[in-house]
């Protein structure tokens, strides 16, 4: 089968498209014929083996795993004999070990059925980002009807996502985005838009019940003062710690200290995949009031290229590779 793979870590100039042996169903696995599957961040992460704290876990000096991809949407091929409630031929979406592929092997907790109401490149875009966007706003951020809500890089995979959650949460956002992307985050919901290129939004003149932060470049003093007495704050990714830690320890560590000695709670989130928050996202989606953004497609001869795109930040929504 057609495959994208790495042997080495580095820049897209180190993935080739190739043919690699089919993978093997175990007894506890489904085997997936991709469709379509979502190219964000995780994906630059696993290429580029950075920060290099996360090679603890893909990998100290080569990838475990050769084969790219998290997200992934398809039909389901083949299910082992410990496999209930999935079938040949079901369309699933979810995430798995190496999407950017032909075929994938997923374990059935990882996979939900795809809401008859997306296409293959919509739910390929919606795990990764969906469950971090939800986490964020139900399970870190809180977010209580009336509140209001502030989402900086509104505009992205996670940000456009968040802003429809919080809305379905009945809260009032304000996105932060540039002024070519005010009508994509007024689109999926935003009350109000602050271009950061014109405004400092962190001045301390206005204040937020919640903040999500999917950009991770500001420092905690000024996001602080964007915060109300009593606020929230979410850090979602970020490099602020260059290539050894990424933005772990000013998230997940020097965050909730300076939570000690404030009245205002400020933390990092760690993107966990649950089978109930995929189930909570399809809810959503059935509801009508969420839908991924998708900004570009590619086919999967053309994977480098896509996260080149994505290394320029400029993208509206998600970017996804079609197989």
């Amino acid at each position: 089968m057609k495959a994208i793979v790495q042997d080495r870590y580095g820049s897209a100039d180190v993935l080739e498209f190739k043919d690699i042996e089919e993978p093997v169903v175990g007894d506890d696995d489904v085997l997936i014929r991709v469709h379509a599957a979502g190219c964000g961040p995780d994906v630059w992460h696993l290429m580029t083996g950075m920060p290099y704290m996360a090679r603890l876990a893909i990998g100290l000096r080569t990838p475990k795993l050769p084969v790219l991809g998290w997200d992934v949407a398809g039909t389901v091929e083949a299910v082992g004999s410990n496999v209930t409630g999935i079938q040949p031929g079901d369309e699933v979406m979810g995430t798995t070990k190496g999407s950017f592929a032909e075929l994938a092997i997923a374990k059935a907790d990882d996979l939900v059925p795809k809401p008859a109401g997306l296409s293959f490149e919509e739910a390929g875009a919606l795990p990764i980002s969906g469950i971090t966007a939800l986490r964020a706003i139900r399970d870190e951020g809180h977010v209580q009807p009336g509140q209001t809500v502030l989402i900086i890089g509104a505009a992205g995979g996670v940000g456009s996502l968040a802003v429809q959650i919080a809305k379905a949460y009945d809260a009032k956002v304000t996105a932060v985005s540039s002024t070519s992307k005010e009508d994509l985050v007024r689109s999926v919901g935003a009350d109000d838009v602050i271009d950061y290129t014109r405004e400092d939004f962190t001045d301390g003149s206005r204040r937020w019940d919640v903040i999500i932060d999917t950009a991770g470049r500001r420092p905690l003093s000024q996001l602080r003062r964007a915060l109300t007495p009593k606020g929230t704050l979410v850090i979602v990714g970020g490099d602020g710690g260059g290539r050894w830690t990424g933005g772990f320890f000013r998230g997940m560590l020097r965050a909730p200290v300076v939570s000690l000695f404030t009245g205002q709670r400020l933390r990092g989130l760690a993107t966990k995949v649950k089978r109930e928050d995929l189930i909570a996202l399809t809810e959503l989606i059935a509801a009508g009031t969420l839908r991924p953004v998708i900004d570009r497609t590619y086919p999967l001869i053309e994977a480098p290229d896509a996260i080149r795109y994505l290394e320029e930040g400029h993208s509206r929504g998600k970017i996804v590779i079609t197989v």
